[in-house]
Protein backbone atom coordinates (compact mmCIF):
# COMPACT_ATOMS: atom_id res chain seq x y z
CA UNK A 1 0.00 0.00 0.00
CA UNK A 2 1.29 3.87 -0.63
CA UNK A 3 0.46 5.22 2.50
CA UNK A 4 0.88 9.19 2.42
CA UNK A 5 3.85 10.36 4.94
CA UNK A 6 3.06 11.69 8.40
CA UNK A 7 3.35 15.72 7.73
CA UNK A 8 3.63 16.02 11.51
CA UNK A 9 6.55 12.86 11.66
CA UNK A 10 8.23 14.02 8.49
CA UNK A 11 8.99 17.38 10.07
CA UNK A 12 9.72 16.35 13.23
CA UNK A 13 12.45 14.00 11.46
CA UNK A 14 13.57 16.87 9.71
CA UNK A 15 13.75 19.03 12.96
CA UNK A 16 15.17 16.61 14.90
CA UNK A 17 18.11 15.68 12.59
CA UNK A 18 19.45 19.42 11.69
CA UNK A 19 19.10 20.25 15.27
CA UNK A 20 21.83 17.52 16.03
CA UNK A 21 23.78 18.55 12.79
CA UNK A 22 24.44 21.63 14.79
CA UNK A 23 26.13 19.80 17.13
CA UNK A 24 29.57 19.41 15.09
CA UNK A 25 29.89 23.14 15.56
CA UNK A 26 29.10 24.11 19.06
CA UNK A 27 31.01 21.31 20.23
CA UNK A 28 33.85 23.47 19.59
CA UNK A 29 32.89 25.59 22.67
CA UNK A 30 33.57 22.32 24.80
CA UNK A 31 36.32 20.96 22.86
CA UNK A 32 38.69 20.80 26.00
CA UNK A 33 36.28 19.97 28.79
CA UNK A 34 36.73 16.04 29.48
CA UNK A 35 34.65 14.53 27.20
CA UNK A 36 32.91 12.03 29.06
CA UNK A 37 32.31 14.46 31.97
CA UNK A 38 30.84 16.76 29.51
CA UNK A 39 28.72 14.14 27.95
CA UNK A 40 27.20 12.84 31.41
CA UNK A 41 26.19 16.92 32.10
CA UNK A 42 24.57 16.79 28.92
CA UNK A 43 22.37 13.73 29.89
CA UNK A 44 21.76 14.58 33.35
CA UNK A 45 20.85 17.83 32.74
CA UNK A 46 18.09 17.18 29.68
CA UNK A 47 17.01 13.84 32.30
CA UNK A 48 16.22 16.32 34.77
CA UNK A 49 14.23 18.53 32.33
CA UNK A 50 12.98 15.73 30.90
CA UNK A 51 11.52 14.15 33.97
CA UNK A 52 10.39 17.71 35.35
CA UNK A 53 8.20 17.96 32.35
CA UNK A 54 6.92 14.13 32.59
CA UNK A 55 6.10 14.97 35.83
CA UNK A 56 3.61 17.96 35.00
CA UNK A 57 1.91 16.34 31.85
CA UNK A 58 1.51 13.19 34.24
CA UNK A 59 -2.32 12.26 34.24
CA UNK A 60 -2.89 15.61 32.72
CA UNK A 61 -4.35 14.43 29.28
CA UNK A 62 -7.41 12.31 31.63
CA UNK A 63 -5.58 8.87 30.74
CA UNK A 64 -3.45 6.55 32.85
CA UNK A 65 0.17 6.61 33.19
CA UNK A 66 1.26 3.18 31.90
CA UNK A 67 3.93 1.51 34.40
CA UNK A 68 7.39 0.86 32.77
CA UNK A 69 7.39 -2.75 33.07
CA UNK A 70 10.80 -4.93 33.68
CA UNK A 71 10.91 -5.55 30.35
CA UNK A 72 10.42 -2.03 29.21
CA UNK A 73 13.66 -0.98 31.97
CA UNK A 74 15.77 -4.05 30.34
CA UNK A 75 15.16 -2.21 26.81
CA UNK A 76 15.84 1.20 28.29
CA UNK A 77 19.17 0.36 29.62
CA UNK A 78 20.30 -1.72 26.64
CA UNK A 79 19.13 1.72 24.81
CA UNK A 80 20.95 4.28 27.02
CA UNK A 81 24.24 1.49 26.96
CA UNK A 82 24.31 1.40 23.56
CA UNK A 83 22.37 4.60 21.27
CA UNK A 84 24.37 7.15 23.77
CA UNK A 85 26.94 5.26 25.99
CA UNK A 86 28.57 2.90 23.15
CA UNK A 87 28.26 5.29 20.61
CA UNK A 88 30.03 7.83 22.55
CA UNK A 89 33.05 5.87 23.41
CA UNK A 90 33.35 4.27 20.66
CA UNK A 91 33.42 7.84 18.62
CA UNK A 92 35.88 9.36 21.18
CA UNK A 93 38.28 6.21 20.30
CA UNK A 94 37.70 5.78 16.55
CA UNK A 95 38.78 9.54 16.46
CA UNK A 96 42.29 8.61 17.56
CA UNK A 97 42.54 5.83 14.56
CA UNK A 98 40.83 7.43 11.56
CA UNK A 99 39.75 10.70 10.54
CA UNK A 100 36.30 12.05 11.30
CA UNK A 101 35.50 11.79 7.72
CA UNK A 102 35.69 8.11 8.00
CA UNK A 103 33.58 7.91 10.88
CA UNK A 104 30.99 10.33 9.26
CA UNK A 105 30.76 7.94 6.34
CA UNK A 106 30.43 4.67 7.83
CA UNK A 107 27.71 6.38 10.50
CA UNK A 108 26.23 7.74 7.26
CA UNK A 109 24.75 4.32 6.38
CA UNK A 110 22.46 4.14 9.04
CA UNK A 111 19.60 5.19 6.92
CA UNK A 112 19.97 2.23 5.26
CA UNK A 113 20.24 -0.33 7.59
CA UNK A 114 17.21 1.22 9.59
CA UNK A 115 15.47 0.51 5.72
CA UNK A 116 16.46 -3.18 6.00
CA UNK A 117 15.75 -3.55 9.73
CA UNK A 118 13.23 -1.73 10.59
CA UNK A 119 10.52 -3.30 8.66
CA UNK A 120 11.85 -6.97 9.17
CA UNK A 121 11.45 -6.25 13.17
CA UNK A 122 8.19 -5.10 11.98
CA UNK A 123 7.30 -8.32 10.73
CA UNK A 124 7.39 -6.37 7.07
CA UNK A 125 9.34 -6.59 4.27
CA UNK A 126 11.64 -4.11 3.36
CA UNK A 127 10.75 -1.72 0.50
CA UNK A 128 12.81 -1.86 -2.47
CA UNK A 129 12.12 1.91 -3.21
CA UNK A 130 13.17 2.80 0.02
CA UNK A 131 15.98 1.08 0.58
CA UNK A 132 17.54 2.43 -2.60
CA UNK A 133 16.47 5.73 -1.51
CA UNK A 134 18.48 5.24 1.37
CA UNK A 135 21.70 4.04 -0.15
CA UNK A 136 21.27 7.47 -1.75
CA UNK A 137 20.74 9.55 1.00
CA UNK A 138 24.16 7.60 2.88
CA UNK A 139 26.10 7.92 -0.34
CA UNK A 140 24.87 12.04 -0.38
CA UNK A 141 25.91 12.16 3.31
CA UNK A 142 29.30 10.58 2.62
CA UNK A 143 29.93 13.10 0.28
CA UNK A 144 28.64 15.97 2.38
CA UNK A 145 31.49 14.70 5.17
CA UNK A 146 34.00 13.40 3.15
CA UNK A 147 34.56 10.00 2.75
CA UNK A 148 38.22 10.10 5.02
CA UNK A 149 40.69 6.99 5.85
CA UNK A 150 42.01 5.23 8.42
CA UNK A 151 43.18 1.85 10.31
CA UNK A 152 41.32 -1.24 10.51
CA UNK A 153 41.11 -0.73 14.32
CA UNK A 154 39.61 3.11 13.60
CA UNK A 155 36.83 1.22 11.02
CA UNK A 156 35.87 -0.83 13.58
CA UNK A 157 35.22 1.24 16.36
CA UNK A 158 33.01 3.26 13.84
CA UNK A 159 31.35 0.21 12.72
CA UNK A 160 30.79 -0.05 16.89
CA UNK A 161 29.19 3.90 16.89
CA UNK A 162 26.98 2.59 13.80
CA UNK A 163 25.81 -0.12 15.46
CA UNK A 164 25.16 2.06 18.03
CA UNK A 165 23.42 4.85 16.28
CA UNK A 166 21.13 1.74 15.15
CA UNK A 167 19.93 0.26 18.52
CA UNK A 168 19.08 4.34 19.57
CA UNK A 169 16.71 4.13 17.47
CA UNK A 170 15.74 0.76 16.65
CA UNK A 171 15.41 -0.34 20.72
CA UNK A 172 13.01 2.80 20.85
CA UNK A 173 10.38 1.58 18.33
CA UNK A 174 8.88 -0.95 20.69
CA UNK A 175 8.70 1.47 24.18
CA UNK A 176 7.24 4.11 22.47
CA UNK A 177 3.93 2.59 22.13
CA UNK A 178 4.44 1.75 26.13
CA UNK A 179 5.90 4.92 27.45
CA UNK A 180 5.75 7.49 24.96
CA UNK A 181 8.26 10.00 23.27
CA UNK A 182 8.84 12.11 26.41
CA UNK A 183 9.55 9.31 29.11
CA UNK A 184 11.83 7.28 26.63
CA UNK A 185 13.86 10.29 26.54
CA UNK A 186 13.99 11.32 29.57
CA UNK A 187 14.56 7.32 31.25
CA UNK A 188 17.25 6.55 28.95
CA UNK A 189 19.29 10.09 29.22
CA UNK A 190 19.07 9.71 33.06
CA UNK A 191 20.27 5.71 32.66
CA UNK A 192 23.15 6.85 30.53
CA UNK A 193 24.24 9.85 32.98
CA UNK A 194 25.89 7.67 35.39
CA UNK A 195 27.37 5.40 32.90
CA UNK A 196 29.30 7.92 30.96
CA UNK A 197 30.32 9.21 34.12
CA UNK A 198 31.88 5.85 35.18
CA UNK A 199 33.17 5.96 31.91
CA UNK A 200 35.26 9.56 32.24
CA UNK A 201 35.98 8.07 35.90
CA UNK A 202 38.31 5.36 33.99
CA UNK A 203 39.70 7.30 31.45
CA UNK A 204 40.14 11.00 33.39
CA UNK A 205 40.16 9.92 37.43
CA UNK A 206 39.00 12.54 38.97
CA UNK A 207 39.20 15.16 36.48
CA UNK A 208 36.16 13.96 35.25
CA UNK A 209 34.24 16.85 36.13
CA UNK A 210 35.32 20.51 36.40
CA UNK A 211 33.54 24.18 36.82
CA UNK A 212 32.79 24.96 33.15
CA UNK A 213 33.95 28.39 31.80
CA UNK A 214 31.01 30.99 30.54
CA UNK A 215 31.61 29.54 26.59
CA UNK A 216 31.85 25.63 27.77
CA UNK A 217 28.78 26.72 29.99
CA UNK A 218 26.61 27.99 26.95
CA UNK A 219 27.29 25.01 25.29
CA UNK A 220 26.31 22.30 27.53
CA UNK A 221 22.99 24.17 28.22
CA UNK A 222 22.79 24.29 24.01
CA UNK A 223 23.47 20.55 23.65
CA UNK A 224 21.23 19.86 26.54
CA UNK A 225 18.75 21.92 25.96
CA UNK A 226 18.79 21.71 21.80
CA UNK A 227 20.50 18.88 20.49
CA UNK A 228 19.15 16.33 23.88
CA UNK A 229 16.22 17.53 24.96
CA UNK A 230 14.20 19.15 22.07
CA UNK A 231 15.90 16.86 19.03
CA UNK A 232 15.38 13.43 21.09
CA UNK A 233 11.34 14.71 21.49
CA UNK A 234 11.17 15.06 18.27
CA UNK A 235 12.88 12.06 16.66
CA UNK A 236 11.20 9.51 18.96
CA UNK A 237 7.75 11.61 17.76
CA UNK A 238 8.88 10.77 14.42
CA UNK A 239 9.65 7.56 14.80
CA UNK A 240 6.42 6.26 16.52
CA UNK A 241 4.79 8.36 12.96
CA UNK A 242 7.03 7.00 10.06
CA UNK A 243 8.40 3.79 11.29
CA UNK A 244 11.83 2.90 11.23
CA UNK A 245 13.01 2.69 7.82
CA UNK A 246 11.02 5.98 6.67
CA UNK A 247 12.68 8.08 9.48
CA UNK A 248 15.85 6.61 9.33
CA UNK A 249 16.30 8.24 6.04
CA UNK A 250 16.50 12.24 7.56
CA UNK A 251 19.34 10.79 9.58
CA UNK A 252 21.37 11.92 6.67
CA UNK A 253 20.45 15.56 7.18
CA UNK A 254 23.10 15.53 9.86
CA UNK A 255 26.41 16.02 7.85
CA UNK A 256 23.92 18.56 5.75
CA UNK A 257 23.04 20.37 8.47
CA UNK A 258 26.26 19.99 10.28
CA UNK A 259 28.06 22.02 6.96
CA UNK A 260 24.87 24.71 6.97
CA UNK A 261 25.32 25.68 10.69
CA UNK A 262 29.25 26.69 10.12
CA UNK A 263 28.73 28.40 7.00
CA UNK A 264 26.33 30.14 9.42
CA UNK A 265 28.94 30.94 12.16
CA UNK A 266 31.09 32.25 9.19
CA UNK A 267 33.54 29.16 10.24
CA UNK A 268 33.28 27.44 6.69
CA UNK A 269 31.74 27.92 3.21
CA UNK A 270 30.30 24.57 1.43
CA UNK A 271 32.10 22.66 -1.74
CA UNK A 272 31.06 21.03 -4.60
CA UNK A 273 30.66 17.43 -2.46
CA UNK A 274 28.94 19.20 0.28
CA UNK A 275 26.30 20.72 -2.03
CA UNK A 276 26.33 17.70 -4.30
CA UNK A 277 25.72 15.34 -1.28
CA UNK A 278 22.93 17.64 0.12
CA UNK A 279 20.99 17.53 -3.68
CA UNK A 280 21.66 13.77 -3.11
CA UNK A 281 20.49 13.27 0.72
CA UNK A 282 17.17 15.70 -0.64
CA UNK A 283 16.30 13.29 -3.22
CA UNK A 284 16.72 10.45 -1.27
CA UNK A 285 14.43 11.73 1.30
CA UNK A 286 11.66 12.72 -1.26
CA UNK A 287 11.46 9.32 -3.14
CA UNK A 288 11.74 7.14 0.47
CA UNK A 289 8.98 9.28 1.40
CA UNK A 290 6.73 8.25 -1.39
CA UNK A 291 7.81 4.92 -1.90
CA UNK A 292 5.21 2.35 -1.34
CA UNK A 293 5.09 0.52 1.61
CA UNK A 294 3.09 -2.39 3.69
CA UNK A 295 1.56 -0.97 6.02
CA UNK A 296 2.80 -1.03 9.54
CA UNK A 297 1.04 -3.23 12.39
CA UNK A 298 -0.89 -1.52 15.04
CA UNK A 299 1.39 -1.79 18.31
CA UNK A 300 -0.17 -4.30 20.70
CA UNK A 301 0.22 -3.39 24.34
CA UNK A 302 -0.23 -5.56 27.06
CA UNK A 303 -2.62 -5.15 29.79
CA UNK A 304 -0.66 -4.83 32.84
CA UNK A 305 1.51 -2.05 31.33
CA UNK A 306 -1.88 0.24 31.67
CA UNK A 307 -1.91 0.31 35.50
CA UNK A 308 -2.79 3.66 36.72
CA UNK A 309 0.43 5.33 38.32
CA UNK A 310 0.25 8.85 38.98
CA UNK A 311 3.07 8.42 40.99
CA UNK A 312 5.06 6.46 38.25
CA UNK A 313 7.55 9.29 36.79
CA UNK A 314 8.15 10.66 40.35
CA UNK A 315 8.48 7.66 41.23
CA UNK A 316 11.60 6.68 39.25
CA UNK A 317 13.43 10.16 39.36
CA UNK A 318 13.81 8.86 42.80
CA UNK A 319 15.16 5.34 42.47
CA UNK A 320 18.70 6.61 41.78
CA UNK A 321 19.47 7.11 37.80
CA UNK A 322 19.88 11.16 37.74
CA UNK A 323 22.62 12.38 39.58
CA UNK A 324 22.03 15.63 41.34
CA UNK A 325 24.99 17.30 39.13
CA UNK A 326 26.76 15.25 36.48
CA UNK A 327 28.20 14.67 24.13
CA UNK A 328 25.48 11.86 17.95
CA UNK A 329 21.97 11.14 18.51
CA UNK A 330 22.58 11.05 19.93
Amino acid sequence: MNAPPDRRGTVAAAAAMSLVGSLTAVSATIADYPVFGGQAVRYAAAALILLAVARLRCGRDGRPVRRAAPRDWALLAALAATGLVAFNVCIVAATRDTSPATIGTVIATVPVVLAVVGPLLDGRRPAPVVVAAACAVAAGAGLASGFGGGGARGLLLSLGALGGEVCFSLLAVPLLPRLGALRVSAYSAALAAPMLLAAGLVTDGTGVLRAPTAAEFAGLAYLSVVVTTIAFLLWYGALGRLGADRAGLFAGVIPVSAVVTTVALGVGRPGAADLAGAALVAAGVVIGLRARTEPRPEPVVPPEAAVPEAAAVPAVAGAGPVPAAADGAA
